[in-house]
């Protein structure tokens, strides 16, 4: 009896040791509907936006723009979608929603996505447009692996995932948009599901 209760007492400890390092509130719905977001994105995008086989889109183009307006606004949902949801799940869990803990995945979560996006425009205002999917989803994919630090392991094999994909998609640049779908569309869904299935259902 006294083992049992021993170990009983260091797996509450291990727990609450997790719980205070590791931002666990993270909701896998997020996911899933982030997922959606950026495939409704580019569907619009795709039959309304993309140019023809002997066409391009550039950086001042009106297009062009509204592609970006598209990212945007499916970034904004998401990020949206995932505070909302992920508030929620805290006070289910009744754990904080902002803490020395969340700063820190914040803050390991928007160097590298921050860092990417401006080199991002850099290249895109040099005209250099062939890698921009795959770029996206490699500093993104540093984003997600840099912030699983301090929240749950699924978020670190997204990230593994994403850079892989990326580089990938930069060996077919002309592929870029597919490898763009296949990246921030089916794997956040699942990922998501995943999550949604160990995580949100325990």
């Amino acid at each position: 009896m006294d083992s049992k209760k021993y170990l009983d007492d260091i797996s509450q400890i291990k727990d609450l040791m997790n719980r205070s390092s590791r931002f666990i509130s993270l909701s896998g719905l997020s996911g899933i509907l982030a997922g959606i977001y950026a495939i409704i994105g580019s569907l619009v995008a795709y039959f309304f936006l993309l140019p023809g086989v002997d066409d391009y889109v550039t950086l001042h183009n009106r297009n062009f723009k509204l592609i970006m307006g598209i990212l945007i606004l499916v970034a904004v949902l998401s990020f949206v979608t995932a505070y909302l949801l992920t508030t929620r799940k805290a006070k289910k869990n009744n754990e904080k929603i902002w803490d020395d803990t969340t700063k820190r995945l914040l803050v390991n979560f928007f160097v590298p996505l921050v860092t990417g996006g401006i080199y991002i425009l850099i290249k895109l205002n040099s005209q250099h447009y062939g890698l921009t999917a795959s770029l996206m989803l490699i500093f993104y994919g540093l984003a997600l692996v840099n912030a699983s630090k301090y929240t749950i392991g699924t978020v670190k094999y997204l990230g593994y995932t994403q850079i892989v994909l990326g580089l990938i998609c930069a060996a077919f640049p002309g592929y870029g948009f597919w490898f763009w779908v296949l990246g921030f569309g089916i794997l956040h869904i699942v990922y998501g599901s995943i999550m949604y299935l160990k995580e949100d259902k325990a």
